[in-house]
């Protein structure tokens, strides 16, 4: 698991990548050709960026036909926000919740 993560974090830190992810997230399932229209990045460089992501499980690529579609994988990111932030969310919601109660007065 701490290897998954660390490969994630990995590929989230470069900005490219997160373009790319970016450019998925906005319209998903898009070829090398379609990426690379968007990107000021190099054929090559794109290629790169897309097999860390892939290593990384943020992006799945299927073939269609001829075409190699890349698709943006949320279970990673979502797994981080669980981990690293979900856990102070539940915390903060529930100093929030009691404010309102104290706010409002326990008229029950």
């Amino acid at each position: 698991m701490k290897a998954d993560m660390d490969m994630v974090f990995k590929a989230l830190a470069d900005p490219g990548r997160r373009l790319l992810l970016d450019r998925l997230r906005a319209d998903n399932g898009q070829t090398l050709s379609e990426l690379c229209e968007h990107l000021d990045m190099t054929r090559q460089a794109v290629t790169k960026h897309l097999k860390l992501l892939e290593k990384a499980s943020l992006v799945v690529a299927i073939w269609r036909g001829r075409e190699k579609l890349h698709y943006l994988n949320p279970v990673p990111i979502h797994q981080i926000a669980d981990r690293w932030i979900g856990k102070f969310e539940q915390g903060r919601l529930r100093a929030l919740a009691e404010l309102k109660k104290q706010l409002e007065g326990d008229h029950g």
